[in-house]
């Protein structure tokens, strides 16, 4: 639990820097389309910060599509 504790916090730290909650991104995410692993984001967050903006991006996109 601790370990997944850790994958959200990566990931959530990465979202609020583009202007995002985790729940937010996490939803924008489904909503486009893309599957990925919390631990695949976690990661990104912190050795690909160039990888998870484009996420964060796409994520945007589709929320402001479903609003």
């Amino acid at each position: 639990a601790a370990a997944a504790h850790g994958q959200v916090v990566g990931a959530d730290a990465g979202a609020r820097q583009h202007g995002l909650v985790y729940s937010q991104f996490m939803g924008g995410l489904i909503k486009a389309g893309i599957e990925i692993d919390r631990r695949v984001l976690s990661e990104l967050a912190i050795s690909e910060p160039e990888a998870f903006k484009a996420l964060c991006e796409q994520a945007k996109g589709a929320l402001k599509k479903a609003a």
